[in-house]
């Protein structure tokens, strides 16, 4: 296996941005806001769920104003820099709602699984080509521990309807090879998109629904002013009868929120294209995604052109909650990944990685999203997705709007949209807690045996994942 020097070579001249914006056609370059604007609705981030919240409300308000703020380029955050997994869930998966929620697991379990297909549906009404397509996902275990999980999770599935099938030996084989996993479990209701593809296209929607988007514009401030929410920016207002935030890993502009979600850093490889062969020797010759089973998990799938996307793994909160571009690009990090992906590859090992970027995660400590209301109801919040954002931004943006109409529904009635986000605690406090809980579940990962602190966590309806 190459020394640690020769593998970070390998990365060296990697492109430092997300691999789904090589030669993509953005469409026209939007200009900042300047000076007083007015509008009915304001949606403050042009992500997933800015733009899903923007196209879903002109479907009910055919004549509002409906403006878009984004602070840089739509997409260059989040929704940019994931690894394209559309999960048929709302609440970070099955076996979350099942723990977290348990009183309404099958609804949300349901919803999950509705929402995917709606967003399907509303890719083909509105044109967009987001590289939607349902391959499965294939999750894989590498000790004793991790199969036993696959059963359980495996015998959930069955007793509430979900189409699965546990994988080993040869059967496992024949979808992945590789000498680091000996069991699986393959769901076959799994969508993958490609990020840039689908974010550009929701944009593209936006606007041929006549929203008015604004790029490089950041909202500084939120105020009221009688009936109105005003945002202000650093070149111009806008004045909003109703307000959107869908801005997730930044910093709150609603000072309330801003003890409720941490930003994780999440680092991403991607080789260079790879031979059939080469796809042949590692089993890896359909389109489904992969992700590992540890707590320190990697995803990973293959793009377009048979590159390997492979991430995950480290999930680093920098103390003082720290957003610095810098942070994008972590070495060690990158080093980390490529000794992993050796692990799981061997053959591959001398393989160059052509991209190497950072994204941020908005975690919350449930590891779901949650959705509220403010100013009266005229303003609504999502966030704390933990990873989990590309389907459930749909959900979030459907929530919001329920929510700003003043809506009874089934999505607003839902405990884990309603009920109050557990706050971190203040600095130093936060990092301690933090790394405490990730050595714990390192710790899980090596003996799979679960700490008391984590139990205890457990016990409060709270967690750490990304």
């Amino acid at each position: 296996m190459p020394e640690p020097a020769s593998r970070a070579a390998r990365f060296d001249g990697a492109a430092r941005h997300p691999v789904w914006f090589d030669d993509m056609a953005t469409g026209p370059n939007l200009s900042p806001l300047t000076g007083e604007v007015r509008a009915d609705l304001a949606i403050v981030g042009g992500g997933f769920t800015g733009l899903w919240t923007a196209i879903k409300a002109r479907e009910r308000w055919p004549e509002a104003r409906i403006v878009v703020i984004e602070a840089a380029a739509c997409g260059h955050a989040a929704s940019g820099r994931n690894g394209g997994f559309c999960a048929p869930s709302i609440s970070h998966g099955v076996g979350n709602a099942l723990q977290r929620w348990p009183n309404e697991a099958e609804s949300l379990i349901r919803l999950g699984r509705e929402n995917l297909d709606g967003l399907e549906r509303d890719l083909d009404h509105h044109g967009i080509d987001g590289g939607f397509a349902r391959p499965g996902k294939l999750s894989v275990a590498a000790t004793p521990w991790q199969v036993a999980g696959l059963r359980s999770m495996h015998d959930t599935y069955t007793r509430l309807g979900i189409d699965s099938t546990f994988l080993e030996g040869d059967a496992l084989r024949e979808r992945f090879d590789s000498p680091v996993y000996s069991a699986g479990l393959f769901e076959p209701n799994y969508a993958l998109v490609h990020p840039g593809k689908l974010v550009y296209g929701l944009r593209a929607a936006a606007l041929a629904a006549r929203v008015l988007i604004h790029e490089s514009t950041e909202a500084t401030a939120l105020m009221r002013d009688g009936d109105t929410l005003v945002l202000r920016t650093p070149t111009g207002r806008v004045h909003a009868g109703r307000v959107v935030l869908a801005s997730n890993a930044s910093v709150p502009l609603l000072r309330r929120l801003r003890q409720t979600v941490v930003p994780i850093f999440d680092y991403t490889l991607v080789t260079a294209p790879l031979t059939d062969a080469q796809l042949a020797q590692i089993g890896w010759t359909g389109a489904h995604g992969i992700a590992d089973s540890g707590n320190q998990f990697h995803y990973f799938r293959k793009t377009d052109d048979n590159r390997i996307l492979w991430g995950g793994f480290d999930a680093i909160y920098q103390k003082g909650s720290r957003r610095d571009a810098a942070l994008l690009h972590r070495p060690e990090s990158l080093e980390r990944l490529a000794a992993n992906f050796d692990a799981a590859f061997p053959s591959l090992e001398t393989i160059h990685f052509s991209h190497s970027w950072g994204g941020v995660i908005d975690t919350s400590a449930r590891t779901t999203f949650f959705a509220g209301s403010a100013h009266g109801g005229r303003l609504a919040y999502a966030m704390g997705f933990t990873g989990q954002g590309v389907s459930a931004s749909r959900f979030a943006a459907l929530t919001m709007l329920d929510l700003i109409e003043g809506k009874t529904t089934e999505r607003t009635a839902l405990r884990m949209v309603r009920s109050r986000a557990v706050p971190f605690p203040p600095e130093p406090f936060r990092a301690l807690a933090i790394g405490r809980a990730q050595r714990d579940l390192a710790h899980e990962d090596q003996t799979g045996k679960r700490s008391t602190f984590l139990k205890l966590m457990d016990r409060f309806g709270v967690g750490f994942d990304s």
